[in-house]
């Protein structure tokens, strides 16, 4: 039988069947030994083969094969462990959700899911949520960030998952793809996904008042059909975003202002950092190339991870 992964709790998949049933099955122990460097060698989205046995009482169902994926989208962990992790497979598009705080969505995260979505061929949206909850400078600051992105090539969409503004467009661009909805947590994507669907009535949870970050609510990645003709795929909140298998040489390429750029610099291999007649940081002198986008550059081919921050609030500067 065929069919694709709806969820993974780690051991367990629910696969939808190609006749619409629902199966919970496990995989062979061979998966983990086939050269799949992540914690997860199946993720949702994938189509799998897969036979069904009956267990008693219950209909089980055990993954021998995966057929191979058109993309996905990977992440380094950023704790101790760095190991990598598929967060979800066969994407048309993602989502990425950016709020100024209440999380604050610092721009090193915007900048280095941007370079894995360009890496491993994935449209990529930003989303800009709460907007119906900013003060006049704090949409001040949403706009030029927008604009920032807009200028580069990326859609931007300012809306509001609590009370539905502009839900419609992000409804549009959906229809008759799969889509991922991805960042951190507390920046509402569950509360998104249920504006978009009311039905499903995916759980949701307050900022944290205290810290004032998200609460992970979303534990397993699980994709949904939804009535209007769309797949969207929930992830759990992620803090940070290592970035895998990325040749310092080719960093620049998922960048796509300075690809633009790449072919004026005069040497070919040039890394825009310290290599004289560089197209890039001429740019970046001249105010055409954002500096927050290039101090995040700089930052992933050094192989640093996360730890120095840009502030939304701080783009400008």
């Amino acid at each position: 039988m065929k069919g694709i992964v709806y969820k993974s709790t780690g051991s367990w998949y629910t696969v939808k069947a190609q006749d619409g049933e629902y199966y919970e099955c496990r995989i062979k122990g061979k998966f983990r030994i086939q050269g799949i460097k992540s914690t997860n060698p199946i993720a949702v989205g994938d189509t799998v083969g897969f036979e069904i046995e009956q267990l008693g009482d219950a209909t089980v169902g055990t993954i021998h094969s995966i057929d191979d994926r058109k993309n996905y989208i990977i992440r380094k962990s950023v704790n101790l462990s760095k190991q990598t992790h598929i967060i979800a497979a066969n994407l048309d598009q993602v989502f990425l959700l950016v709020t100024l705080n209440n999380p604050t969505t610092h721009t090193v995260f915007i900048d280095r899911f941007l370079a894995t979505a360009v890496a491993y061929d994935i449209p990529a949206v930003l989303l800009f949520n709460k907007v119906d909850s900013y003060a006049i400078e704090e949409l001040g600051e949403i706009k030029y960030l927008a604009e920032l992105y807009r200028k580069i090539g990326y859609t931007c969409v300012g809306i509001s998952a609590k009370s539905g503004k502009n839900v419609d467009k992000v409804k549009e661009m959906m229809l008759d793809k799969t889509s991922m909805f991805a960042g951190h947590s507390g920046a509402g994507k569950s509360t998104l996904v249920n504006t978009l669907e009311p039905k499903l009535d995916i759980k949701t949870k307050e900022i944290s008042g205290q810290h004032l970050q998200g609460q992970h609510t979303t534990t397993f990645a699980e994709m949904f059909d939804l009535d209007f003709g769309a797949r969207i795929i929930d992830t759990p909140g992620i803090k940070g975003f290592g970035i895998v298998d990325m040749k310092k040489e080719e960093i620049g390429d998922y960048f796509p202002e300075f690809f633009k750029l790449k072919g004026n610099c005069k040497f070919n291999n040039c890394l825009h950092i310290d290599e004289p007649k560089c197209a890039v940081k001429d740019a970046l002198e001249n105010d055409e190339v954002a500096w927050s986008r290039y101090r995040s550059y700089v930052q992933m081919v050094n192989g640093d991870d996360e730890n120095y921050r840009v502030d939304i609030h701080d783009v400008k500067k």
